[in-house]
């Protein structure tokens, strides 16, 4: 078994992430599903970096552009960057800020708003979930008003730390307090699952293998 929780919740998806936190009581854990990934075929997983703003056209360009550049300089390795911009009209990611934080390690990226540059992004295999497109991006327009602090995205609170999991399915948060736990039971509810897929294959009846190992 790897050792760090991203490594553990790595190795797993989505749907038996969020079965461990639903067997453990955390019933509210699903970002809303109308962030779907850049890179369908792409997973991340890490702790958030949690960033707030919202649009404001009194801002000069040099203004947003300095406050922009202090969060990309903030950002932790091995982190997501998770954002709640409270706008829908502005793109919160583009080319060379998802290569400065490719350049740093981080292994994507989740926008409760839209993005831009979507072609250079592909091409250079960093991750976004987001909701949509649009070329407007942000000088002048938006500034930040907080990074490392509680943010909310649809019914979520998420806070800086907590675990974010993101795979064809859609999102998963798991609080950090818990995540060592919920890795370690999602990865052995997955060699369950395993046990019960090969005793199918292999002709047992399904309700047999529900009966002998209590997973479906």
């Amino acid at each position: 078994m790897t050792n760090t929780i991203t490594e553990r919740l790595g190795s797993c998806y989505t749907g038996v992430v969020h079965d461990v936190l639903r067997d453990v009581g955390v019933d509210d854990c699903l970002l809303p599903s109308e962030l779907r990934p850049l890179l369908p075929e792409k997973a991340i997983c890490g702790p958030a970096f949690t960033i707030e703003g919202h649009p404001d056209e009194s801002v000069s360009v040099d203004d947003t552009l300095l406050a922009w550049t202090d969060l990309l300089s903030k950002a932790p390795e091995g982190h997501i960057w998770v954002c709640q911009p409270n706008t829908q009209d502005i793109a919160l990611m583009g080319e060379l800020s998802s290569e400065t934080l490719q350049m740093k390690g981080l292994p994507g990226c989740v926008i409760d708003g839209k993005i831009r540059d979507s072609e250079f992004m592909v091409k250079n295999g960093f991750q976004n979930f987001h909701n949509g497109f649009t070329p407007r991006d942000i000088p002048g327009r938006w500034i930040p008003i907080s990074s490392g602090q509680p943010i909310h995205i649809g019914t979520l609170m998420i806070e800086q730390g907590d675990y974010i999991l993101g795979d064809r399915d859609g999102l998963v948060r798991v609080p950090r307090a818990i995540a060592d736990d919920v890795a370690d039971r999602a990865v052995t509810a997955m060699h369950t699952e395993n046990k019960v897929r090969s005793g199918i294959m292999g002709g047992m009846d399904p309700q047999d293998a529900y009966l002998k190992y209590r997973k479906f």
